[in-house]
């Protein structure tokens, strides 16, 4: 059973983390590239900048976020990123996705990780 985890950029790397993929469009502020550790950046994967700047992490629009997020997520642009993404998640039984938001709760990692969880992608 593949276990796919997220977590804050500004959190420290653990071996337990297996791969670990920043899905934000932006280099989190204030983390070095060594310190991050990352397998990849799935730039693609991070919502467009018009969606993250409208849902603006109120928790009110979280589930029109989702719906909108998941319909980024299946247009072309978003495909090789998501091809690659599946190569990495295919390879390894954990992967944690690293988003550099404050809140931990309502973020495009979590929506990410409920839509491979459920098989939408």
């Amino acid at each position: 059973m593949m276990e796919i985890r997220t977590k804050r950029a500004y959190e420290e790397a653990a071996n337990s983390d297996g791969p670990r993929i920043l899905v934000d469009r932006v280099w989190p502020r204030g983390v070095a590239k060594e310190e991050a550790r990352l397998e990849a950046w799935l730039k693609g994967l991070a919502p467009s900048t018009e969606l993250r700047k409208w849902f603006g992490h109120d928790p009110e629009k979280w589930k029109e976020f989702q719906q909108r997020y998941l319909k980024e997520l299946k247009k072309q642009d978003a495909a090789e990123a998501l091809e690659d993404l599946q190569a990495i998640v295919k390879e390894h039984k954990r992967v944690t996705l690293v988003f550099a938001a404050k809140d931990t709760e309502h973020n495009n990692a979590v929506a990410l990780r409920e839509f491979l969880d459920n098989g939408d992608l």
